[in-house]
């Protein structure tokens, strides 16, 4: 082996970003092959879906905040709401067979 000494290269030698250590356990896993079963690289794959999870938290605290903003409107009465038509929408959103569960 030829070059510098392993030891000393990585002593002097720290990584720009910090690192991190991840265990793939099996739901990781399972995402990871629903991108790609054999990546080049498990270490991009695993930062490509961080920053895409990332990205989809981000539009879901903007979409509460927004649907919050909105119901303040309505409290405020600076939207008009047919109530009697609200609840009738509520009432059929619950006797429907996929509702979702509330988050």
């Amino acid at each position: 082996m030829s070059g510098v000494p392993h030891a000393r290269y990585t002593r002097f030698m720290a990584p720009k970003h910090p690192r991190v250590q991840v265990t793939v356990d099996p739901a990781l896993a399972e995402a990871m092959a629903a991108i790609d079963a054999q990546p080049k690289s498990k270490s991009r794959l695993i930062r490509d879906l961080a920053l895409r999870g990332a990205e989809v938290a981000e539009e879901d605290r903007k979409r509460r905040e927004e649907a919050r903003q909105t119901l303040l409107k309505i409290v405020r009465g600076e939207i008009e709401v047919d109530l009697d038509a609200s609840r009738e929408a509520w009432e059929e959103r619950e006797t429907m067979p996929c509702k979702q569960p509330p988050r």
